[in-house]
């Protein structure tokens, strides 16, 4: 695989960065995950728009290239490996300096692109996961936003790397996602996806005001739900709500919707909602993609 590496394309073995980089030594740098659908890169706006208030949280925002010239580096990096449905990853670091926890004035920023193929999406497409979640609560608490912006995809994803250590550590059966809770004990997200169930006819999701990464993927769910004229709740949830739910899926940009089998081994599974949203997804890839 070629990897594009600050402003170059490398081979995957050479595409390495110094230990004095600020993304490896402190975990200070930006990221988004996207997802290219026939060559294009399903919503770069937003995840370019949620790029640039990430690294302005980090204070480098002057530092990083227009979101036209990175864009132009994913697709280089898209063409060169032949590839049009893929999973991409941008990063942007701090980049390199001296080893003390205060950033420099001066940043010259590490950018990084990786690649990797994935099933075609849209209506002909295929999930990349092999059946509905199994999801299980964890006893890790996700960052309070107070410490860390909820909104700002960092580098920093040691909250959810330990929930998945959580499960890990309870051996038994395998749940595919953590569902972490705030200290009010409300449902937040999981590990790397967003919750939405259904209740009475009513999607439900947790609220922005809790100590979560609205997904972009979240974000186009949401527009479909309100194009489709189906009532719609932000609010804060309890595990149990979630437990009584008709149905239930998650959301990421690499999963797209992906039902929810079970929550703490209650049987949730999916519905009519979840399939209209699915399709209607679909059919907006396929639109603005194909």
């Amino acid at each position: 695989m070629q990897f594009h590496l600050d402003g170059k394309l490398v081979p995957e073995d050479e595409a390495t960065v110094s230990v004095r980089d600020r993304g490896f030594a402190y975990g200070d740098g930006a990221f988004e995950t996207l997802r290219a659908y026939g060559g294009t890169v399903l919503a770069w706006d937003a995840h370019a728009d949620r790029l640039e208030r990430t690294v302005a949280a980090l204070g480098f925002a002057e530092a990083i290239p227009p979101r036209e010239d990175l864009h132009e580096r994913v697709h280089e990096t898209l063409d060169a490996n032949d590839l049009s449905d893929a999973y991409l990853k941008l990063s942007i670091t701090r980049g390199v300096q001296p080893g003390k926890l205060t950033p420099a004035e001066r940043v010259d920023p590490t950018i990084v692109v990786q690649v990797s193929p994935l099933p075609r999406g849209g209506l002909d497409g295929q999930d990349v996961w092999d059946e509905p979640a199994s999801v299980q609560t964890v006893a890790t608490r996700p960052v309070p936003d107070a410490s860390i912006p909820a909104d700002a995809k960092t580098h920093n994803y040691l909250d959810g790397i330990l929930a998945r250590l959580e499960l890990r550590r309870r051996g038994g059966h395998r749940a595919d996602e953590a569902l972490m809770r705030d200290a009010g004990g409300h449902v937040v997200e999981g590990a790397t996806s967003n919750l939405f169930f259904v209740d009475d006819g009513v999607l439900k999701t947790p609220s922005t005001d809790l100590p979560l990464l609205p997904g972009v993927t979240r974000s186009i769910v949401l527009q479909l739900a309100d194009e489709e004229g189906l009532p719609v709740e932000a609010g804060r949830y309890t595990v149990e709500d979630v437990h009584g739910a008709d149905e239930a899926f998650l959301t990421n940009t690499t999963w797209e919707l992906r039902p929810v089998e079970s929550l703490d081994d209650t049987p949730i599974g999916d519905g009519p909602m979840t399939a209209l949203l699915a399709r209607l997804y679909d059919q907006r890839v396929e639109h603005l993609c194909y």
